[in-house]
């Protein structure tokens, strides 16, 4: 009689340990094929400058390049053009005030200046006849009035002799009626000459106000265009350097043109260009120190200008107190302007990141120093040297300060 046979283990579960090995490989299988989330880039260490988070003082300042310029400066326009005829002054000499420096023609100006005199001249006379005018008709006037007042005093006087001539019956009643009456005319005519004297007057007046405004305002432009004319020959209004000044005699010069210009050549300013960075952080009379020769001078800024030019506004600072000596316009001087405050922070080199990522996220640097992901943070103030962090980062975290260019859509490195 046959004896079943005792199965092994392995007989006994090998389905059982087939099927969940099968699945392992598959789930192994599909986790390898599965489309990874995260962007991924392989990066040679060499290439990669790693810094540390650091506590510190933040020094809340900028280094700028000013160049020195002439506090005051007046310039030198061809206001209404013309030619250079004559030419006095050379570039970069010393002027006072007074000094020619150049002499200038307009013909059209000096033509001008012929007709307003010419237009003066007839509106004097037409004047002048005006008021010779009112002067004959006011003379007619008194003289017809002071008539009829003889012709009145001698009518009234015979008027009042007939009256007691009628009760005589020496003359008739009609005599008297006329006499009456040429005496009444007379008044009445008085009366009508006082009248007309006195429109007359008033339409003179205001003839002669109309004469009298039109000289005035023409004896204004006369010595309008006599001034254009004079200041064709030019002369220094304030004492300087004339620089910026290369005329040539028959040089022909459009209107408005500038041709030079007279700098103060003692006191100095001077001119910086800032990062757009800062403009809302600059503001007038911030102050600034410039070094030279081991010595410091105290700054302000005196004007900023708002618009931005290749990512840098200008702005134009003055000594507050001392000015250095030996300074020529031209010259470069390191400056530190002061933003704020010098306070404890925590830093991180400025570096080429920022411009990359704007300051918003950065790499951080695992422990072993064999990864680094990509995490957002929170950054302040910049000086040239310094970051401060506000948040995102921790004491002595590592982060990657290099530019970059090739890895602005990862997500993480693998650092070889």
């Amino acid at each position: 009689m046959d004896k079943p046979l005792q199965k092994n283990f392995w007989q006994k579960w090998r389905i059982t340990i087939s099927s969940l090995v099968l699945f392992v490989i598959i789930v192994v299988l599909w986790v390898a094929a599965a489309p990874d989330n995260d962007r991924i880039l392989r990066v040679d260490k060499n290439t990669l400058s790693i810094a540390v988070v650091t506590q510190g003082i933040f020094e809340d300042v900028i280094p700028l390049r000013g160049e020195v310029m002439p506090l005051r400066t007046l310039y030198l326009d061809a206001i209404d053009g013309g030619r250079v005829e004559k030419i006095h002054m050379e570039d970069g000499a010393r002027v006072a005030v007074g000094d020619a420096i150049v002499d200038i023609s307009n013909t059209r100006l000096q033509l001008e200046s012929i007709t307003r005199e010419a237009q003066v001249s007839e509106q004097i006379n037409l004047l002048q006849t005006q008021e010779l005018n009112l002067a004959r008709n006011e003379l007619e006037h008194k003289r017809n009035l002071n008539e009829l007042e003889h012709q009145i005093n001698v009518e009234s006087q015979r008027v009042g002799r007939m009256r007691p001539l009628i009760k005589q019956q020496l003359i008739s009643m009609a005599e008297l009626k006329d006499a009456e009456d040429n005496l009444a005319y007379l008044k009445k005519r008085q009366q009508l000459i006082s009248e007309a004297r006195e429109v007359d007057l008033a339409l003179q007046a205001a003839q002669m106000k109309q004469l009298r405004d039109s000289v005035a305002s023409l004896n204004n432009n006369l010595t309008f265009a006599r001034t254009n004319v004079a200041s064709l020959n030019v002369k220094a209004p304030i004492a300087g350097r004339l620089t910026a000044f290369n005329l040539e005699p028959g040089q022909s010069l459009m209107p408005g043109e500038r041709f030079g210009q007279i700098d103060d050549p003692d006191h100095f300013k001077l001119m910086a260009q800032v990062d757009e960075f800062y403009m809302n952080r600059t503001r007038v009379d911030q102050t600034a120190l410039a070094k030279i020769n081991q010595q410091e001078f105290p700054l302000r800024i005196k004007k900023i200008y708002p618009q931005v030019i290749n990512g840098q506004f200008r702005v134009d600072l003055v000594f507050s107190g001392e000015q250095p000596a030996n300074i020529s316009r031209g010259q470069t001087l390191q400056l530190r302007l002061q933003m704020g405050a010098n306070e404890p922070a925590q830093l991180i080199p400025n570096n080429s990141f920022f411009q990359d990522t704007g300051g918003y996220w950065i790499f951080v640097v695992s422990a072993d120093g064999k990864h680094a992901q990509r995490r957002e943070i929170k950054l302040g103030r910049r000086n040239s040297q310094f970051i401060e962090v506000l948040s995102g980062l921790d004491l002595n975290e590592q982060v990657i300060v290099s530019p970059y260019t090739l890895y602005k859509d990862i997500d993480s490195l693998k650092i070889y």
